[in-house]
């Protein structure tokens, strides 16, 4: 095994149970990512549950995949002898662990087992605040534990008692947990939509009023969250931390010369989103696949910022957002480049007009950011006439607003107004 290539720092405080991550590098898969930042990644994630103490960390090369054990009986032996040294209580593995390679790597390591999409699982049940949140968190633990239930452990698969009234053997235990985890999610579908068809109407009501949405979207911990605290004056969560934010926050903004917006924070994506959290949480990301400009904040001194904004990119796609929707890169966290590479960075942006580099700690260029913004909603004006009745003074109310209105002249039935509006104004106004 290959030691991991920083210390682990447990200063915040004492934990509950011992953990040690192990990260498979496995040289036969096409996708592989570059272990060291990957470990550390995995390290991050495991640290994001109060309940760890983080112990060590591993890279563990591998040629190819054990289809009953994952690891090879070499590499398992000497992960023993490392988790029984340091009294670990639960291996966390970064990667996909198929139920039977677990029911075995636990019974020959003598502790628990959470592979990638496990831990993420937890970590989301942890910070699930709204109610919608926590049902559709229960979904996905649900949904993935009914997969570890086929052929994961041989107690399942004793049989229960039948009467017999119908024939044949009683139903087994498998079958019974399977049942129980149906019915359960029967229940959970039944609440979730009561919660789906309030958010239908909070959503029905912004929509009435003209605002232009603007969602920000990134990889967990790119910095989503101090931006829209920065930018708003909220006390949204931001911590270096994965999966600080996990409900969705939304606030107005006025911006500078430009029209007032709601901005939207959303929860981070990462890596291998496991498929039971890209399903469950399509309906936390409605602002997303809403908003008339997103805003794709990417951590810039990441040393995988090209392989997490393409992560990004593809739960994208896979959600459905629009490839319409005007989005703007914003290259944030510029103050922890060195000032050679933080100059060169901002120089490359100003090549692009669809990047913008940033410092959401520092302040840089949230001006431009703002400015940005405004422009694209309000794009090229154009002069139109409209004809109000007297019973329309909301309307009139919002376009004397918008200080769009170029001249006016009262009629028999109400006013004739001349206004000078952009494409975004206009469906605003349509909205009203």
């Amino acid at each position: 095994m290959s030691k991991a290539p920083f210390q682990i720092d447990d200063s915040d405080g004492p934990r509950v149970t011992r953990a040690w991550v192990l990260h498979p590098d496995i040289r036969s898969n096409a996708d592989r990512r570059d272990p060291v930042p990957a470990l550390a990644e995995a390290v991050s994630l495991a640290r994001a549950l109060p309940a760890l103490e983080v112990t060590g960390a591993d890279i563990v090369p591998l040629r190819k995949v054990d289809a009953g054990k994952l690891f090879g009986k070499g590499k398992i032996k000497e992960v023993h002898d490392l988790l029984e040294e340091n009294d670990v209580e639960l291996v966390l593995v970064d990667g996909h662990v198929s139920p039977v390679q677990q029911r075995n790597l636990e019974k020959a390591w003598g502790v628990k087992l959470l592979d990638r999409t496990g831990l993420i699982l937890e970590i989301f049940s942890d910070r699930a605040a709204t109610r919608e949140g926590v049902l559709q968190v229960e979904m996905a633990a649900l949904n993935y534990q009914r997969t570890r239930l086929v052929r994961a452990w041989t107690h399942l698969e004793r049989q229960r008692g039948g009467l017999g009234f119908v024939g044949g053997p009683g139903e087994t235990q498998i079958e019974a947990d399977r049942r129980a985890i149906d019915d359960q999610l029967v229940r959970l579908r039944r609440q979730l939509e009561k919660v789906v068809k309030t958010r239908a109407l909070h959503r029905a009501a912004r929509a009435k009023v003209p605002y232009p949405i603007v969602a920000l979207v990134g990889y967990t911990n790119a910095g989503k969250s101090t931006l829209f605290n920065r930018l708003t004056g909220a006390d949204v969560m931001a911590k270096d931390m994965l999966f600080a934010t996990l409900d969705p926050t939304m606030r107005s903004l006025v911006l500078p010369d430009g029209p007032e917006i709601i901005l939207s924070d959303t929860v981070g994506f990462i890596s291998d989103l496991p498929t039971e959290l890209v399903a469950a949480f399509r309906a936390t990301l409605e602002e997303v696949l809403a908003a008339d400009i997103i805003l794709h904040v990417r951590d810039i001194s990441h040393a995988e910022t090209e392989e997490q904004a393409s992560d990004v990119r593809e739960i994208m796609t896979t959600l459905g957002v629009s490839k319409e929707t005007p989005t703007f890169e914003i290259w944030n966290k510029v103050d922890l480049l060195p000032p050679e590479s933080a100059d060169a960075m901002r120089a490359r942006a100003e090549r692009d007009a669809a990047v913008l580099a940033i410092s959401a700690i520092t302040g840089e260029g949230l001006e431009e950011l703002q400015a940005y913004v405004a422009e694209a909603l309000q794009g090229a004006v154009r002069e139109a006439d409209l004809s109000l009745g007297f019973a329309e003074g909301k309307k009139r109310a919002w376009l004397f607003a918008q200080d769009i209105v170029v001249k006016e002249s009262q009629t028999d039935e109400g006013f004739d107004i001349t206004v000078r509006w952009s494409a975004a104004q206009e469906a605003q106004f349509q909205r009203l």
